[in-house]
């Protein structure tokens, strides 16, 4: 995300006199010239573009000099048509968002999905990742099954945290206390005084950390806590911080005494893997405490500053015995991005302080490199299983066809099914396609409801005031399909019951979207809403 332009000011300003600066406007400018020439993201914005224009260029004019190229390009288009047509792995509205482009722009089309569309996974990754899988099996919790002590309250709990346990190896957890955070100020002061409180180590794994008041005061707990003898590590996504942080950012961490990796440095050079991007946010503190959420670290997220009106954030803490899975999860990825093996049971909490019985709790990842599309299931089984009511935080509304037969399936059958998304938008553009999905959904009986406030951020389902998930997951194709998440599963948990109670309340602070709405849009908004819906699954 783009920081807000008086951010980028008032440090521009706060640089400018630091360094005793009395120049003249010109010489500012130019200083100014070449801060934006230097900085990496342009010069990667550049590098790509060039690849692009050349590989424009060469194929248009090939195209239109050489029959044979010609002829070769239509042959190759067709044989990339047919793959994606027979390609079972693929979403159906997946292959028609990339017919329509390579059926019009003949090779240049089949380059691109050659370049960014899903590629198979080599028998060697898979060779690597289940023997991974197998690893991380045996070091989950061999403690008592639960599950089938789940299975004597609701069969339909248990058939989810069946699929959780059994397809993706992610244990079930009773002896553990969760809370609910309805805005991130709140998760972030919890945050805060259980770090105070580390004695082994603390795990951090966000997509966008902004230098700010948020970071700022982290960022120095940090370094104490280092000083002391804490292993401190911290995991960010280097696209998610290429407008907010240095290239070398990791290297001047590193010598505050905070060992650091960036997920997947964003190269200037087409690649499948530009889309991959670690969009988890997890904290992880002695293997005691866990906090999960939409929360990343800067400062509208906490609403220190200001970007799109209020920002609404949930998030939710756990303590106990569950914590253990966000433990590996984090290991997990550490070592595939840092090239090492961790030995998990290092990392075992010595000591777990007794809580009350709150329920069930189940935390969970998904990766783009497998065939599980894991966070997609979790919410076809909680929708469908529901029978009062299914209601959802999402910033972004971009569901699949499955997805929208659910939810307009669950509407259908008597379900009281609601979704609130952002009034103010972060992305214009996302957000005129969350509004094409409006007319159909309102039509079979969901309700649409925007957060007028200003921007809706969390990502939340509670089904049934019973069971739902909390994490980082969008109802879009790129956290669904593309993107590294987490999400915590819980039925009859107190973090649940705390959801429910904050979405009710949080209700009458919304514009619910009624059929009439959607049927006044001018002819050309909804030709435009109608484009977008076939590109879905590209955006």
């Amino acid at each position: 995300m783009e920081r807000p332009k008086a951010g980028i000011f008032h440090d521009a300003c706060v640089r400018y006199f630091r360094r005793g600066c009395m120049k003249t406007g010109s010489e500012g400018e130019v200083n100014q010239i070449k801060r934006w020439i230097t900085n990496r993201s342009v010069i990667t914005g550049i590098i790509l573009g060039l690849q692009l224009l050349v590989l424009t260029v060469v194929i248009f004019v090939f195209q239109d000099q050489f029959v044979y190229f010609y002829t070769l390009s239509k042959l190759i288009s067709v044989i990339v048509i047919l793959h994606i047509i027979n390609n079972n792995d693929s979403n159906p509205a997946y292959k028609i968002a990339w017919l329509i482009p390579i059926a019009l722009l003949s090779i240049f089309g089949s380059l691109l999905y050659i370049i960014f569309g899903k590629k198979p996974i080599s028998k060697r990754k898979q060779r690597k990742m289940k023997s991974k899988g197998l690893y991380y099996k045996m070091a989950a919790d061999s403690g008592p099954d639960v599950l089938e002590k789940l299975k004597a309250e609701s069969e339909d709990a248990a058939l989810q945290a069946g699929y959780l346990r059994n397809a993706v190896n992610f244990p079930l957890y009773q002896g553990t206390e969760t809370k609910f955070f309805s805005l991130g100020e709140e998760q972030f002061a919890s945050m805060m005084e259980e770090m105070a409180q580390a004695k082994r180590f603390i795990f951090l794994e966000y997509f966008i950390i902004t230098p700010g008041t948020m970071w700022g005061s982290m960022l120095e707990l940090l370094e104490q806590k280092a000083k002391e003898g804490v292993d401190v590590r911290l995991l960010y996504d280097d696209f998610g911080c290429t407008f907010t942080l240095p290239a070398d950012y990791d290297q001047q961490l590193e010598k505050k005494g905070i060992q650091t990796c960036i997920f997947n440095r964003f190269k200037p050079v087409l690649s499948p893997r530009f889309n991959n991007r670690d969009h988890r946010k997890m904290c992880i503190i002695d293997g005691r405490v866990g906090y999960t959420g939409g929360l990343n670290l800067a400062d509208e997220y906490i609403n220190v500053i200001e970007r799109f009106g209020h920002w609404k954030d949930c998030g939710v803490l756990l303590r106990g015995e569950a914590v253990w899975s966000l433990t590996m999860m984090f290991l997990h990825t550490w070592g595939e991005v840092r090239g090492c093996k961790e030995d998990f049971e290092l990392f075992r909490p010595l000591f777990l302080e007794p809580v009350s019985d709150d329920g069930y709790v189940q935390p969970f990842m998904d990766t783009p490199l497998d065939s599980q599309a894991v966070s997609e299931t979790v919410y076809l089984n909680l929708i469908s299983r529901a029978k009062q009511s299914i209601y959802i935080n999402t910033p972004y509304l971009n569901p699949d066809n499955e997805l929208m037969t659910a939810l307009m399936t669950a509407a259908k059958c008597g379900v009281d099914v609601r979704i609130v998304v952002p009034h103010i938008p972060d992305k214009k553009f996302v957000h005129a396609l969350t509004k094409s999905y409006y007319p159909v959904l309102v039509e079979a009986g969901v309700k649409i409801y925007e957060y007028t406030p200003g921007f809706m951020h969390a990502k939340t389902i509670v089904i049934d005031q019973e069971c739902g998930m909390i994490g980082t997951i969008n109802l879009d194709y790129r956290s669904l399909f593309l993107h590294y998440e987490c999400a915590v599963w819980m039925h009859g948990s107190q973090a649940i019951h705390q959801l429910y109670k904050d979405y009710c309340a949080m209700l009458p602070q919304c514009e619910e979207i009624t059929l009439k709405m959607c049927r006044s849009r001018p002819f050309y908004t909804r030709l435009r809403h109608s484009v977008l819906r076939v590109f879905a699954p590209m955006i």
